[in-house]
Order: C-alpha cells, then sequence, then structure tokens
C-alpha cells in the first residue's frame, strides 16, 4: 500500500521542481529559524555519492541529546582562485527549502539582494517573473497542496516572502517544451521519473518505519505542528538526497541535470557580461552536480558554508 507521507511528500517536492504552484504559461516573460551557523568548509578528497554530497546542502541539526533543532539549508561559496579564467568570482549555491519560516525567507532575501545576479528555478517560460499578485491568484492543485502543508506545519510559503521581481533576479531554468524535449530524447517520462520517485520515496520511509511517525503526529492534539514538522524535516531530507541521485536507465536525468545545464549557460553568461557576485537560488538537491560543474568547468575552489534554518522543530 503506497505510504501517507511519501504520497504528500511527493507532491509538494514534485510542485517545488516543476513550476510550483504557478501557471508559468500565463506569465509575463523577461539555532532558531532565521538564525545562521558560519563554518569553513574543507576541500572534499574523494567524490561522494550524489546523495551523500546533496546532505551537505540539508540537514536536520541536533543537540547534544540528539533530539531534532532545525531543518536547515546552506549557502556554498565558490571562488575562482588567482590566475585561472574566473579570477575573483564568486558563485555562491543558496539552497532553500519551499516553505519555511518567515525569519528564514527574511534572512535569504536579505542576503540574495547583495548578490549582481540571483539566477533562480522555475520551469516557465524564458524570462519569468513571479509578482505576489500571481501567487494569489493560482489556482493549480499541486499549489493547493503546498499550501495545506503550509497551513498544517504552520510556516509560509517562499512564493509569498522571496521577492522575484528584484532587479537583480534572472530566470535561469527549462521551459516547459524544453523539460519535455529533454525527456523525449533521454527516453524518459513524467510517469518514469515519478516512479523512479515514488520508489525511492517508499524505501526511505520503510527505512524509517513507515507512517507510524506521520500518524502518531497527526493526532498529537496542541503540539500537532512541531511533531508534524519533526517527523516531516527527516523525510524532506531524504526526498532531496535522493533525487540528487535518481538517474534514469542511462544515468542522465532532466529534473536536476537537464536543467542544472540550462542554469549553467546562463551562469556562463552573466559571468562573461562581468558579473563578479552571483547567486544560483535553487532546491537542495541541485546542488551537489552544479559544485561538480563548478570544480569541473569553472576551475573554482569551494571556500565556505553557512547554515540558515528554515523550520525551528522546537516551536510549534
Amino acid at each position: 500500500m503506497t505510504r501517507l507521507s511519501t504520497i504528500v511528500l511527493a507532491l509538494v517536492f514534485a510542485a517545488a521542481h516543476l513550476g510550483s504552484d504557478v501557471d508559468a504559461q500565463e506569465k509575463v516573460p523577461e539555532g532558531k529559524a532565521g538564525g545562521t551557523q558560519s563554518t569553513k568548509a574543507a576541500a572534499q578528497g574523494a567524490e561522494a555519492s550524489g546523495g551523500e554530497r546533496a546532505a551537505r546542502y540539508i540537514r536536520v541539526s541536533k543537540n547534544e541529546q540528539g533530539r531534532p533543532q532545525a531543518l536547515q539549508t546552506s549557502i556554498v561559496r565558490y571562488v575562482g582562485p588567482p590566475g585561472s579564467r574566473y579570477e575573483g568570482v564568486v558563485v555562491d549555491l543558496v539552497g532553500v527549502v519551499h516553505i519555511g519560516q518567515k525569519e528564514y525567507y527574511k534572512d535569504l532575501g536579505e542576503r540574495l539582494s547583495s548578490y549582481d545576479v540571483v539566477l533562480y528555478e522555475l520551469v516557465a517560460p524564458d524570462g519569468t517573473r513571479i509578482s505576489p499578485e500571481d501567487v494569489k491568484s493560482s489556482r493549480s492543485a499541486l499549489g493547493a497542496v503546498q499550501m495545506g502543508m503550509r497551513d498544517m506545519l504552520n510556516l509560509e510559503y517562499q512564493l509569498e516572502h522571496i521577492d522575484y521581481m528584484s532587479k537583480n533576479f534572472r530566470h535561469a531554468d527549462m521551459s516547459p517544451d524544453e523539460f519535455m524535449k529533454d525527456m523525449e530524447k533521454r527516453g524518459d517520462s513524467l510517469v518514469k521519473m515519478g516512479l523512479r520517485m515514488m520508489g525511492s520515496g517508499l524505501a526511505s520511509s520503510a527505512s524509517r518505519g513507515g507512517d507510524a511517525g506521520m500518524l502518531l503526529a497527526l493526532f498529537s492534539g496542541d503540539d500537532r505542528s512541531k511533531k508534524l514538522k519533526q517527523t516531516m524535516a527527516s523525510q524532506l531530507v531524504d526526498m532531496e538526497v535522493m533525487t540528487a541521485g535518481l538517474d534514469d536507465a542511462n544515468g542522465e536525468n532532466t529534473l536536476i541535470r537537464g536543467r542544472n545545464m540550462k542554469a549553467f549557460k546562463i551562469l556562463k553568461e552573466e559571468i562573461e557580461s562581468g558579473k563578479k557576485q552571483i547567486a544560483v537560488f535553487y532546491g537542495a538537491g541541485h546542488l551537489p552536480d552544479m559544485a561538480q560543474r563548478l570544480k569541473e568547468d569553472f576551475s573554482m575552489n569551494e571556500e565556505s558554508a553557512e547554515w540558515f534554518s528554515a523550520w525551528d522543530l522546537q516551536r510549534n
């Protein structure tokens, strides 16, 4: 039997990665939550698996007693070394979850305003911008799922708190036509991709004891939101981690690698136009592949990592 938590998370995850709840075809082209922890990131030796590397961009932090404290995402900085083609260029990989606490999006928004350009994800026609009115007027089914999750977990919705109309924001993702053509070229499909995601999600759910924790949280009374967040945080991390390595039979995938290739074509354009401080604002599952591209194609070195708390797992 399909597991409740897997279905819910798969729907939320799909909505986030495939254009969220905004009908893109109609758009005009063109700690505590909110806190941070800074750490120096040592250079990695042997390459880890996609899943292991994705865990560097999203995690559940715990206290000394092993109790979950926060769901966190990271900003990992890459810099062009002296003497290289991209000397002095800074590219920050900014991970994000699509529902979180208001303070989290406030902190991210302040950081994003400091870059020369912010490249953001959304499977939508080239140049798409998202206005607050677009979010309010949207009526898609996947968007309704995300809004339901927002209310159930007592959280906020990313598109309502990040200003995608900012002058330094640039759409850097596939259009729906590009996405479908790329899948067809690979012999893949949305159905096949969905089945791979569902299979991975079921395996993860089974390894964590199935839906028992979710059902207990749903009926936990006054602290239901806190219990649900604690239960779903680890599953959300698993979903992002598994997707980072969710390849098709040919070892490729459109959802991550194909879209990242498009984003990095735009990244190269922005660097060649003279931009020096650049953010790539994407879900955590995309970032391991992007990090590898920065190392191999841009000869950049990882310099530091900074963690932002998206969900306070001790707050209702």
